[in-house]
C-alpha cells in the first residue's frame, strides 16, 4: 500500500494542533510539540504509529473533561480540561516517537531517518540486514527473520500508549470512584487524588485504556497490511491482550513512582491536594505530606513509567 502523500501528514499533524489549541486541550507550546510529534509519527509508512498516536490524544482529551469540575474542587492548581505544555506532550510521546523513527530507518531506505544513519555509519549492521516493508509480503507484527525489530518497535508504541491512555484514564476517571483511594506501598485510605492511589474504577479504567490502544494498533494493521489480514487470527487477540496487560501495568509502575518518588501534599484548611502547578502556599498554611519523596515530578514520573512499559513489552511480548 502506498506511503500517505506528503502533505498529508502535515495537515493532519497542524489539524490536530490547532484542534488542541481550539478545545484548550494544550497550550501555545504543547500545541507545537504537537505539531512536530504528530508529524514525524505520520510521516512513517506504517500508519499504525500515526493512528495510535491520535487515538490516545483524543481519548485522553476526552478523559480529562469528564471529571474536570471534580478534579477542580479536589486539587489546588488543577489545569483546565487537561490543558497540556510542551513538556507534558513530550513525556507522554517520546519513547513512541522513537521507535516510529527507528522503524522508519530499519524498513523505508528512502526516509531521512534511514539516510541520516546511513551519513552518520551508525546501526549499519543493522541496516544492512533489514528488509523494505512490503505490507503485502509480510506483517509488520509478525515479519521475517530480516525484519525482526518491526514486531519489537510495534510493541514498544503498544507499550508506550497503553501505559499513557491507561494512566490518563484512570487518573481522570478514577476520582469518580464512590470508594476512596487507597495508597499503592501502605494500602491505606488517601484523600483522592493523591499521587500513588488506586480504586477500583482507576485500576480498570486503565486496564480499558490499554484494550483500547490494543484494538486500535489491531485494526490499523488489519486496513493496511494484506498480510496481516491474512493472519488476523493471530495478530489481533495478541495485540489486546498485551495492550490490556501494558495498561494496567503502566498504571500500576505509574503509582508506584507516584507514591514514593514524587510528593502529595495536602491542605487541610481547603481539602484539596497540592498540584505541581500549584503556587506554594503562603507560611504557616496548615499543610501535611500525604506520601512520597520530592524526587519528581508528575512530568518525570510519567515519563519514566512510559518508557520502562514500552521496554518491558517491546522485550517480553
Amino acid at each position: 500500500m502506498a506511503s500517505l502523500p506528503f502533505s498529508t501528514p502535515l495537515v493532519l499533524a497542524v489539524a490536530l494542533s490547532l484542534h488542541g489549541l481550539r478545545k484548550r486541550s494544550l497550550s501555545p507550546s504543547g500545541a507545537a510539540a504537537a505539531f512536530f510529534v504528530g508529524y514525524t509519527m505520520l510521516s512513517v509508512p506504517l500508519r499504525t504509529f500515526g493512528v495510535a498516536l491520535i487515538v490516545f490524544y483524543l481519548a485522553g482529551s476526552r478523559a480529562t473533561k469528564v471529571g474536570k469540575s471534580l478534579k477542580k474542587q479536589l486539587e489546588e492548581g488543577h489545569q483546565d480540561a487537561g490543558y497540556r505544555n510542551a513538556a507534558q506532550v513530550l513525556c507522554n510521546s517520546l519513547s513512541a516517537a522513537a521507535a516510529a523513527l527507528l522503524w522508519s530507518a530499519l524498513y523505508e531506505p528512502q526516509s531521512w531517518p534511514s539516510k541520516a544513519l546511513a551519513a552518520a555509519n551508525l546501526g549499519m549492521s543493522v541496516l544492512s540486514r533489514s528488509v523494505p516493508y512490503d505490507f503485502d509480503a509480510w506483517c509488520p507484527l509478525t515479519p521475517p527473520p530480516a525484519a525482526s525489530w518491526s514486531r519489537a518497535l510495534l510493541f514498544v508504541t503498544l507499550g508506550h500508549f497503553a501505559c499513557c491512555l491507561g494512566d490518563t484514564l484512570a487518573s481522570e476517571l478514577g476520582i469518580l470512584s464512590k470508594s476512596p483511594p487507597i495508597l499503592i506501598t501502605t494500602l491505606k485510605v488517601v484523600p483522592p487524588g493523591t499521587n500513588g492511589g488506586l480504586s477500583t474504577v482507576g485500576t480498570l479504567a486503565s486496564l480499558m485504556g490499554g484494550f483500547i490502544m490494543g484494538g486500535t494498533t489491531a485494526v490499523s494493521l488489519l486496513v493496511q497490511s494484506t498480510a496481516c489480514r491474512a493472519a488476523w487470527t493471530e495478530v489481533v487477540p495478541q495485540l489486546l491482550v498485551w495492550g490490556t496487560l501494558a495498561g494496567g501495568l503502566g498504571s500500576l509502575l505509574d503509582s508506584l513512582l507516584g507514591a514514593t518518588l514524587q510528593r502529595t501534599r495536602f491542605v487541610n484548611s481547603t481539602k484539596r491536594i497540592l498540584t505541581d502547578e500549584a503556587p506554594e502556599p503562603a507560611p504557616g498554611s496548615d499543610v501535611k505530606v500525604v506520601s512520597g519523596y520530592d524526587v519528581l515530578t508528575n512530568n518525570q514520573v510519567n515519563l519514566l513509567s512510559s518508557i520502562a512499559t514500552a521496554v518491558i513489552l517491546g522485550a517480553v511480548a
